[in-house]
């Protein structure tokens, strides 16, 4: 859930986890090196999604930061414990509208919310929605400690120095999360000789669409931005990041980790988390930050980031429970009664 712990006072989008987008990786499949799996999770209480909500992955190939190919997901009112999704694909300038366009690829497809997976081929495409292992780790109490964010509004300097933050418990251990997690053929996607991927969920109310959520880089926006300006930066385009976030994240990078301003942008440059969108080449193993899977200790990486190396890794382990084959999140915990 590196997207997911934001500000740390501001809760889901519109108070509304179903809004809420928890992580999104990219990787070669480990079956087929020719195949590329893209997951964006959802909702940390791993229910069912929004059926008034459009949960998109948008992928950029020729590093215009402009999508080139939509992916998005739609989702039926639940009724009895049951819920359908639909998929469609839109390419080029069709791929920009803010709407659910392009070819339906999956109809009416079962939502599972048991531990067997419910897997849907179409074509070259494999698919599968509904609740998983989450596979992120981090130890939540130890950076609340690390930050002291008991009075603030956003993270500030850390507390550096004398008995380490970290508790040792990984705060993710029994959780599950509402997963999407298509497979197609790297070739579809165009990279030249990259992509550059970031999932939004999109909502209509009053007849408006807003864009409450986007995920890219993990723990990104977790970190970078305060409650004031989250929102914002929800609603925001990759396109206008750096225009926009490059002040905000250099003035928080000075606090965190005394950086100049000098060294702050080549830091994000060298990260490449502006614009925040996940790089993924599919012709180097899949590590973040060239793509991310679940080994990834994202939040290790980014502390490290925020404070120029001083903040110690925090020791923990990747979770156990990953599968090699799809779906790759894991089966879900049986929730204690």
């Amino acid at each position: 859930m590196s997207n997911h712990f934001t500000g740390l006072n501001l809760g889901p989008p519109l108070e509304d986890q179903r809004l809420d987008l928890c992580d999104l990786y990219t990787f070669q499949s480990p079956t087929d090196p020719s195949r590329t799996v893209i997951i964006l999770n959802a909702n940390p209480t791993a229910d069912a999604l929004h059926p008034d909500a459009i949960y998109r992955l948008n992928i950029d190939n020729d590093g215009d930061c402009l999508t080139d190919i939509a992916i998005s997901y739609v989702f039926s009112p639940p009724q009895n414990s049951m819920q359908t999704v639909n998929v469609f694909v839109a390419k080029g300038t069709e791929s920009r509208s803010v709407e659910t366009v392009g070819t339906k690829i999956i109809a009416d497809a079962e939502v599972s919310f048991g531990t067997k997976p419910n897997i849907v081929k179409s074509g070259d495409y494999t698919f599968f929605a509904g609740t998983r292992s989450d596979a992120f780790f981090f130890d939540f109490d130890g950076i609340k400690d690390l930050f002291d964010t008991s009075g603030g509004r956003n993270f500030t300097a850390p507390h550096l120095g004398g008995k380490s933050p970290w508790t040792g418990v990984d705060s993710n251990t029994e959780a599950n999360v509402f997963s999407t997690v298509i497979e197609l053929p790297t070739s579809e996607l165009g990279a030249n000789p990259e992509i550059r991927i970031w999932g939004r969920c999109s909502v209509r109310k009053d007849g408006k669409l807003l864009h409450v959520d986007r995920a890219g880089h993990p723990s990104v926006s977790s970190f970078f931005n305060t409650d004031d300006t989250k929102l914002e930066y929800n609603a925001s385009e990759p396109i206008n990041d750096r225009k926009r976030w490059t002040d905000q994240f250099v003035h928080l990078m000075g606090h965190t980790g005394n950086y100049t301003r000098e060294e702050a942008i080549a830091a994000i440059d060298a990260d490449r988390i502006l614009p925040d969108m996940l790089c993924f080449d599919p012709l180097k193993p899949a590590k973040y930050p060239n793509g991310r899977v679940f080994t990834d200790d994202v939040i290790d990486h980014r502390l490290a980031f925020l404070s120029k190396g001083d903040i110690p890794p925090s020791g923990l382990k990747p979770h156990t429970d990953i599968l090699k084959e799809f779906p790759y999140m894991g089966t879900p915990h049986q929730k204690k009664s």
